[in-house]
């Protein structure tokens, strides 16, 4: 008898991978293949969700006791394109170039010759205030001769932060979940009519899984209607429906 199983395929940025949890739920649904059976698995990272992020790259300027504080924010991936913001933006002509960037639960600061705390973290705060992710700021400070102390520098570190975030333009980011089906040939029209309502993307199929008349279909889903589309696969392809959840 053929099985339906929704597997996993890992990513390094999102992944499903379910345990057995010896749940079983069954329900008397009118499918469309009668009384073939659905071993579905899936779950979510911690890291799989929305997220906001800014839209493109604002600044902020402000003169406090004669040094100027030029706040500069972009939206970035990864450590990589941080560091790459960073060497775009960066005057090496200014006494401070301090920083700090947040990519979900990764992140660095730098105080870039500031006394230890003063910069770069009260810069990683205000990204944290704000809600934000997946974003640099790049504080350019010029020297006006007169000394703030260490919590006026954190004040003006972390206020043009704030208001340099404050005035960007933002969006929602929804990340992509991956998930694999192992399907019967003679399924494959059910499933596919069944991904078409789900604003689906990367479908591939690859009929070589070693298996006679299994095919695996992959493919990336909104994280918040990968559930959904696991509910309606189940309803469809299935009457007595064994379902394990971790």
């Amino acid at each position: 008898m053929p099985l339906l199983s929704i597997s996993s395929v890992t990513t390094p940025s999102y992944y499903y991978h379910y345990q057995k949890l010896n749940h079983r739920i069954s329900a008397s649904l009118v499918g469309l293949v009668g009384a073939k059976r659905a071993m579905v698995t899936a779950s979510s990272s911690k890291s799989a969700g929305a997220f906001t992020t800014i839209k493109e790259r604002v600044s902020f300027e402000k003169e406090i006791k004669k040094s100027k504080f030029i706040a500069i924010a972009g939206p970035i991936s990864d450590e990589q394109s941080a560091f790459s913001f960073l060497s775009q933006v960066r005057d090496p002509r200014a006494t401070h170039n301090c920083w700090a960037y947040k990519v979900g639960d990764q992140y660095r600061s730098n105080d870039d010759g500031e006394p230890s705390g003063t910069a770069g973290k009260p810069i990683h705060s205000a990204i944290l205030s704000s809600g934000i992710d997946r974003v640099m700021v790049v504080v350019i400070r010029y020297f006006g001769g007169i000394k703030l102390g260490t919590g006026g520098l954190v004040r003006a570190y972390g206020g043009v932060t704030s208001e340099c975030l404050r005035n960007a333009p933002t969006c929602v980011v929804k990340s992509k979940v991956p998930m694999g089906v192992e399907v019967p040939f003679d399924l494959l029209g059910i499933l596919n009519h069944q991904l078409q309502s789900f604003q689906i993307e990367d479908i591939k199929q690859d009929y070589d899984t070693g298996k006679d008349g299994i095919s695996m279909v992959t493919f990336k889903v909104d994280f918040d209607r990968a559930e959904k589309l696991e509910e309606a696969v189940k309803a469809n392809c299935s009457r007595d429906l064994v379902f394990y959840k971790h």
